[in-house]
């Protein structure tokens, strides 16, 4: 896909972008510019540009208190061994790669999304096994919960979604995935510092938590496309 500006028509010089933003649509400014002080550390893995878009789609998921409290749990317990993680501020699972998406194909996209996914019946997940994963870079450690039921539906989400991701000449999602929710997540790779013992110890704090089937199960009836700080739902039949 082509991420540069488009060239001026009929040959005439561009204007400076100190004059071009200040006529700027507001709703064509892209996600914050890169700055690793306001997101905990974090840094994108591509290059910011004007009218360029961080779009992803994903299963989105609303926690109760019970659900906050399990979280918690898990945490406390990677404290007692001294693994510091931060909680995650939503929850979800991911079904694309994150994509920059030009500004003037949103709507469009968005519109392929839908007419994909509209007829996709609604279905149950469960995420209950806990696992360790890190990001492409290796430059951050999440601690997930692994889906153990509904995988062939998250799949099928996927292929349409990868249908739409080619329409667009955008990357389409990793092969053989590992459908997860990520609980928290910490800067660096510290996946060898979970060892199966300490696996072993989390995967009883959730399976021993009252009531955690119920917590652990996700209704897919609407996912959620973000570009930029947009929500976008793409609701399921």
């Amino acid at each position: 896909h082509i991420r540069g500006r488009r060239h001026p028509a009929g040959g005439r010089l561009p204007l400076p972008e100190s004059v071009r933003s200040m006529f700027a649509d507001e709703d064509e400014k892209p996600d914050d510019a890169e700055d690793g002080s306001q997101h905990g550390g974090r840094l994108r893995s591509f290059a910011h540009e004007r009218g360029n878009w961080a779009t992803y789609v994903y299963l989105p998921y609303s926690g109760d208190s019970d659900f906050d409290e399990l979280v918690d749990l898990v945490l406390r317990r990677l404290c007692d061994v001294g693994l510091r993680m931060s909680k995650q501020e939503d929850f979800h699972i991911s079904l694309s790669q994150t994509v920059v998406l030009r500004y003037h194909w949103i709507n469009l996209f968005l519109q392929t999304l839908r007419e994909r996914l509209g007829s996709y019946h609604r279905f149950n997940c469960f995420t209950n096994k806990v696992k360790v994963y890190t990001n492409q870079e290796r430059t951050r450690t999440f601690l997930g919960l692994e889906a153990t039921r509904g995988q062939q539906d998250l799949l099928g989400l996927v292929t349409e979604i990868d249908g739409a991701m080619q329409e667009f000449q955008l990357q389409t999602f990793f092969k053989d995935t590992s459908f997860h929710m990520s609980l928290a997540w910490c800067v660096g790779d510290l996946s060898d510092r979970f060892n199966q013992d300490l696996i072993n110890q989390l995967q009883d704090v959730v399976d021993e938590f009252e009531d955690s089937p119920r917590l652990l199960r996700i209704h897919a009836e609407q996912l959620v496309c973000k570009t930029g700080h947009k929500l976008h739902p793409v609701p399921l039949r």
